[in-house]
């Protein structure tokens, strides 16, 4: 979906939860579907083919380490496990049958998007963070963080190249100000939208575009990285 920065399945059989949960992750800039027992939840994983899965441990019909594992065969769809306070759940099998991370409820909104962010940071990188990318005289290599536009190589600081960087992994996708700032520089961070802004600018003075991708802003949202 364009302009969102991540589809996450949520599966929890408490709906006012769930509920809560898509609120938040929505506001944050993710597409997000809700699911409320372990066997529906897998048709919807492969009709929806979710970036991230957060996963209850007690559910209807399949509970949620069967679900996990179901899903390990299926891929390396990554997936936070959920437990409530004073559960039994041996937090070291989850880990080895192949869970990200796992939450303890009751949890701040806050926590579990500082949780998932980390965990689709680290999948990316080691999925998709080792390639250089490539764009006619363009190339972004995110191990040396070096960029080299038209032959030459441009010296940019650490923001500006991350900013480039997850804006061409992410070709053609409009973000909005707030979803770049939570992207790059973090949910936290106490900056305004200026500050992509002013990046943006940057980028633009020391790259004019190429043959067939530009930085582009789409007017009352955001930017994209446009390739033709």
């Amino acid at each position: 979906m364009e302009g969102t920065i991540g589809k996450i399945l949520v599966v929890d059989d408490d709906e006012n939860i769930c509920e809560v949960i898509k609120m938040y992750l929505q506001s944050s800039g993710y597409d997000t579907k809700i699911c409320h027992d372990g066997k529906k939840a897998q048709e919807i994983f492969l009709d929806y083919k979710p970036e991230l899965v957060l996963l209850d441990i007690m559910l209807p019909y399949m509970d949620g380490i069967d679900v996990l594992k179901w899903i390990r065969r299926e891929g390396e769809t990554p997936v936070i496990m959920v437990t409530a306070k004073g559960d039994t759940f041996d937090k070291v099998l989850g880990l080895e049958l192949g869970a990200d991370d796992y939450i303890v409820k009751p949890f701040e909104p806050k926590e579990l998007l500082a949780r998932i962010k980390a965990v689709m940071r680290r999948y990316n990188a080691e999925n998709s963070g080792k390639e250089t990318l490539i764009f006619s005289d363009l190339s972004v290599d995110v191990n040396s963080y070096t960029v080299v536009y038209k032959n030459e190589e441009i010296k940019m600081p650490p923001k500006e190249f991350e900013l480039l960087y997850y804006l061409a992994s992410n070709k053609n996708r409009v973000f909005t100000r707030e979803q770049l700032l939570c992207e790059v520089w973090g949910y936290d961070y106490p900056g305004d939208s200026r500050t992509v802004d002013v990046h943006i600018k940057r980028l633009r003075e020391k790259l004019h575009g190429g043959n067939n991708w530009q930085l582009e802003t789409v007017w009352g949202v955001g930017y994209k990285f446009e390739v033709k």
